[in-house]
């Protein structure tokens, strides 16, 4: 059976050929990873080779061929990591000496299978592969230590420039907070706004490369926080500077500041492996991980009765039946669940006390009879596990259903801003209550959702929810306190704002989150793409200023983010409308899910993420997002033809204001423009212009199905929506997933030109 020393997860520090990598070197990145791949596929077809005393010229050719193709790669490889040794001084000795064995070791391999012209290469006196496979094997192996070490190097290189833009960031803030003049302020923010957009670009693309799905969980939610923070800087800051003596205002500014620095820190933790003091993380166990484990530790008694106690498995149920406990005390859990709950962790109780019994007897006696029992024992305690996993599923989902959408219509928000304009401090302070009541019911829906998130990386939105609300409830206090002492301020009423959309933001990304919760329990979750992020020499190095041709200012950055998050949200609405349709494969829906996954990837780059990198593959996709809302309108003409005679003007109507949007936003993308101020124009246009193709996408939908309804067309169009779904509640793929159904994104060049550049060939 062939071997080879690379494994799903990374290169193996070990195979049966006696090849491997450096232990030591800790493959972190998809980038890294992906890059050894091609390398250790031909070493592995080299070390694997069959060893037949009879040899023809062809297998001669191809076992010359790939060691000279290993080389030749290697030979590149090295090349590239010299130019970024002579880039980075600080690690020019350790590269280089890396790069030199990488090249020895590649010139070793290259001469053991020189071995093509050679008629009789074990009588020869030439020392081949044939002959010395032990050398092979140790110039492989050596290969694979230096290559590895030459890419952990490049990506300690990645690092060093987040922590250095991450270190610029936090000086112009300490220099933010200490101003006193808006002039001054002013030019200072303008600078940390540039800052942010360089830190945004860099953490983007460490988070998309990362292996750990956890970590990257954990950097979504502090890039989250740091991208609405950014507004509240701005706003909360502007707000001290015009009312310097008032505490309320004072105590909101230093809140963001507080908030933006965790946030800061988060990020070095996790891209440089670290916690504060050498601290262990320890994560909270959720009743979803509790059960798995149980099950799991169960069901292995099918194989080996003895591997654990009886104690352990006694202890594990009594720590899921005690975060049962945090929906059984929770007051927002219905009777109904309350008492479902409290029944099925009696019936566990009585499951394991009859498994262990059974269990006890098969170690003494394995008798057919017993080990019958025990099977049976075994199906009843992970069915009644199952039950209460599904039970405390439901409680938890529909609790958060009920809460979101008994909250979206943001009553209390909009009573704290009339009342903060009046002036009126007691209404003000009333309904800063109702306000804390909110917060502390949205608090417990996090936490009961973590419960039963059913992975990590949603474990961890769920805890970043929590905290948004629990920091974000007093800062809108403190807000509407600053604007009822100062009613005709327009700049406390703005910053009001800001952090009241920031809330309705989170309320908004709930909802996407508890699809996604839902999806992980119905299994129905994709796979992400990933974006590469090894540095590159000299125009491919990983700056800002290769990736982008243009740099945006402050202020465009903040109307692109806006425009960005109400594209968002009409992606939201236009899949919630695709999810009603039975027929997933009609034409109409079709088109519809892909022009929305481009508005996605569209709006992934106003947040700095995905693979679109630079404002022309902005305009690339835009063009390929108004070709496919042609080949909508089409769609919609030939289904014209279905409909009753008098719909049909009303849908060709709307067709026709499909093609004029589409066409408007080609022109628009291709226009050819020269200078930053006129691409920021254009990016503007193109992705205003794709928001409104989209809002009418979202009308178009909803009367395609009505009109289908009423014809009785197909084979029954519409699934039943579920009843929170009525109220608009906004539903759509979790934020933190970086790009949905990626297929249709009309990339695929993007994809080549990253493919390109990774270090190493496959031939």
């Amino acid at each position: 059976m062939a071997t080879s020393p690379c494994s799903s997860s990374g290169v193996s520090s070990s195979s049966s050929s006696g090849l491997g990598a450096d232990a030591g070197l800790e493959i972190r990145t998809r980038s890294v990873e992906q890059t050894l791949v091609p390398l250790v596929s031909q070493i592995t077809t080299l070390i694997n080779h069959k060893d037949k005393p009879k040899r023809s010229d062809k297998t001669l050719q191809a076992i010359q061929r790939v060691g000279q193709a290993v080389n030749l790669a290697v030979g590149r490889f090295v090349t590239v990591g010299e130019a970024i040794a002579n880039e980075n001084h600080e690690l020019k000795e350790e590269m280089s000496i890396a790069c030199i064995e990488a090249r020895r070791a590649g010139e070793t391999i290259a001469q053991l299978t020189d071995v093509a012209s050679l008629d009789h290469p074990e009588s020869d006196s030439h020392i081949t592969i044939f002959t010395d496979k032990t050398g092979v094997v140790k110039a492989a192996r050596l290969l694979l230590s230096s290559v590895t070490k030459v890419l952990v190097l490049a990506d300690r290189i990645v690092i060093k420039q987040i922590i250095t833009s991450r270190n610029k960031v936090l000086a112009t803030m300490e220099q933010l907070e200490k101003v006193s003049s808006f002039q001054e302020f002013v030019q200072i923010f303008s600078q940390f706004g540039n800052e942010m957009v360089e830190f945004a670009h860099l953490t983007g693309d460490r988070q998309n490369d990362l292996k750990d799905e956890k970590k990257k969980a954990r950097m979504a939610a502090s890039r989250a926080v740091l991208e609405k923070c950014t507004m509240m800087l701005l706003t909360a800051s502007k707000t001290c500077l015009r009312h310097p003596d008032c505490e309320s205002a004072r105590i909101n500014k230093d809140g963001v500041f507080h908030r933006m620095r965790l946030a800061l820190e988060q990020v070095i933790e996790i891209v440089t492996d670290s916690r504060p003091n050498g601290e262990n993380e320890m994560a909270p166990i959720s009743i979803y991980s509790g059960i798995k484990e149980f099950k799991n530790k169960v069901e292995g008694l099918r194989e080996n009765l003895y591997f654990l106690s009886k104690e352990n498995l006694s202890t594990m149920l009594e720590v899921i039946l005690e975060h049962t406990e945090d929906f059984t005390d929770s007051a927002y859990t219905s009777h109904e669940h309350r008492e479902h709950i409290l029944e099925l962790s009696k019936q566990a109780k009585m499951e394991l006390e009859q498994l262990v019994s059974v269990w006890m007897q098969a170690q003494n006696q394995k008798t057919k009879d017993l080990m019958e029992d025990l099977e049976v024992a075994i199906l009843k305690t992970c069915q009644c596990m199952n039950e209460l996993k599904r039970e405390v599923h439901s409680a938890a989902t529909s609790l958060a259903a009920d809460l979101l959408k008994y909250h979206m219509d943001h009553m209390v928000l909009k009573a704290l801003k009339i009342t903060g304009v009046e002036g009126n401090l007691e209404a003000v302070a009333e309904y800063t209550c109702k306000l804390s009541e909110q917060k502390e019911q949205l608090v417990e829906m996090c936490r009961l959702l973590r419960h039963v998130s059913g992975t990590e990386p949603l474990e961890i939105t769920c805890i970043h929810a929590e905290d948004t609300f629990q920091v974000t409830g007093p800062q809108i206090i403190s807000a509407a306190e600053t604007l009822a002492l100062h009613p005709s301020s327009k700049i406390a009423k703005e910053n009001l704002e800001v952090f009241c959309e920031a809330w309705e933001s989170q309320l908004s990304d709930m909802s996407m989150l508890l699809r996604e919760i839902n999806d992980v329990f119905e299994g129905r979750r994709g796979e992400k793409r990933v974006y590469l992020s090894l540095p590159r020499p000299g125009k491919h190095n990983a700056n800002l200023k290769a990736l982008k041709p243009v740099k945006l200012d402050t202020e465009e950055q903040a109307k692109i983010a806006k425009l960005g998050l109400e594209l968002h949200l009409l992606t939201s609405d236009v899949d919630s409308e695709t999810e009603k349709w039975e027929n997933q494969e009609n034409d109409i829906v079709q088109h519809g899910q892909g022009m929305s996954s481009m508005a996605y990837s569209m709006y992934l780059f106003t947040r700095g993420e995905g693979l679109l990198k630079t404002t022309q593959d902005l305009f690339h996709q835009a063009e390929i997002f108004a070709t496919e809302g042609t080949k909508l309108a089409s769609a919609l003409h030939a289904f014209s033809d279905q409909v009753h005679v008098d719909d049909k003007p009303l849908l060709l109507l709307e067709a026709e204001k499909l093609i004029s949007m589409c066409k408007q936003l080609q022109i628009t993308a291709k226009a050819s423009v020269q200078g930053k101020s006129a691409t920021f124009t254009k990016v503007d246009a193109c992705i205003l212009k794709t928001r409104n193709v989209m809002t009418l996408l979202c009308q178009l939908l909803p009367l395609c199905c009505k009109l289908l309804r009423k014809n009785k067309a197909g084979n029954g169009c519409l699934k039943p929506a579920p009843p929170w779904k009525e109220n608009r509640i906004r539903i759509g793929t979790n934020a933190h997933t970086p790009e949905r159904r990626a297929e249709t994104f009309g990339i695929k060049s993007l994809e080549n030109h990253v493919t390109s550049m990774t270090f190493l060939e496959s031939k």
